[in-house]
Parts: structure tokens; sequence; C-alpha cells
């Protein structure tokens, strides 16, 4: 059996990217979660610190015959499981696909994500103050920034279909999921794209994406 250990949050969109290609290639991981609020947040423990220097979610060790592999950033564990574990495979055949996939899950786990992440969330609470509630209208700006671009890409794309790509989910179908699901909870409305909304529920029709979803974690509600 495959030795695999999912540090992890049940609200982390990264986390939950990473928990959908888990689901998809039929893998089991213990998940280990780290609480990104109590007590100042446990990802900055020293314990966590030694599995993730960086101190953020996730964090996945691939247990071997070799030696633990400790990797962090959901989109380089995405590849790497992708590479090990090939089938079903999370990215395209062809070199321009493979590019485009990347390309999208790029723009909303670098440009659209990490704006409206909780530490910056909170930063911005913090310039803001008390009177102004800034952490949550910045969320929804820059959420919606990155929706009205993606919106057009995946409407007007040929390379679109029932998935952001094709087909068949991909990397970019485990990035669109968590952040429609943060853009609900931060109120953006969502008829204003259609077509997100159309990718998403194909994706969360699968059982995988039901099974890796926030409300379905074992630490969910904490």
């Amino acid at each position: 059996m495959t030795a695999l250990t999912l540090y992890t949050y049940w609200r982390s969109s990264a986390a939950y990217r990473v928990r959908i290609a888990l689901q998809l290639k039929g893998l089991e991981a213990e998940q280990v979660p780290i609480h990104l609020v109590k007590d100042g947040g446990e990802q900055y423990s020293a314990a966590y610190l030694k599995v993730n220097p960086h101190g953020l979610i996730p964090a996945l060790v691939h247990h071997t015959e070799a030696g633990d592999i400790t990797l962090s950033n959901s989109l380089a564990i995405i590849e790497y499981l992708d590479e090990v574990f090939a089938e079903p495979p999370l990215l395209p055949a062809d070199a321009a696909g493979r590019a485009r996939v990347r390309q999208i899950c790029q723009a909303i786990a670098a440009d659209i994500h990490p704006v409206q992440n909780l530490r910056i969330l909170q930063m911005a609470a913090k310039i803001g103050g008390e009177d102004a509630p800034i952490s949550v209208s910045w969320a929804k700006h820059w959420i919606e920034v990155g929706f009205d671009a993606l919106e057009r890409q995946l409407s007007s794309e040929p390379e679109t279909g029932k998935f952001c790509h094709g087909g068949t989910p991909t990397m970019a179908d485990l990035c669109l999921v968590p952040q429609v699901a943060n853009a609900v909870r931060y109120e953006v409305d969502m008829t204003r794209y259609p077509k997100i909304c159309e990718i998403d529920a194909n994706a969360r029709a699968l059982a995988a994406f039901e099974a890796a979803k926030p409300e379905n974690q074992p630490d969910a509600g904490t």
C-alpha cells in the first residue's frame, strides 16, 4: 500500500486541491490536521516547520523504501503525484494542452488565491482596523478580478469542454473548484460567471471531488 501523509486543514483551498488529486488517483493518505488559527496558527509550530520550513499548508510526505520524500506547495505536490502515479493523468498528453492547463492553474493559484489567503487577509484586517471590514471586501475584489478574466478565457477558447480542458478533469479543475468555494464564502455573485459555474458543477458531481470537499474532512468545523 502506498504510504502517504498529508498535512492539511479542512478549509485550506490549497490542501483541497491535493485532496482531490489523491481521490482521483485512488490514493490513501493519512491526514494530519494543522489548524491555521488555533494557538496563533499550528503551521508556525516548531514541529511543523521541520516538515515545511515555509509554514504553509499543505505538505505531503511520501514514505518510500529509499526514505521519505517531503514536498510542499500544492501544485508541486500534484505534479509529483501525477508523475509517480500516472493514472488517471491530470495533465494533457500534448505540450500545448499541458501549457494551457498550467496557465489556468497559475492564474488561480498564483494570481487569485494568494491575495485572499489567510495570512494576507489577517494583515489586511489589521491595517483596516475594526471599523473597516477590509479583509472581506479585499478578498471579494480580487476574486472578481481574477474570475472576470478566467470566465472570458474559459467561455471563448475551444479547448474548454465539460471541464477546464476537454472532457476529463485536469489540474486546472483541481484549482478551480476550491477557488469557487472561496468565492461563495466571500459572497461573490457567481451568476456573473456561468462557464465557471458549469465546470464547477460538472466537477463537483464526481465522487472524488465530493470526498475531498472541506465539509467531509475529519477536522471539519474545528
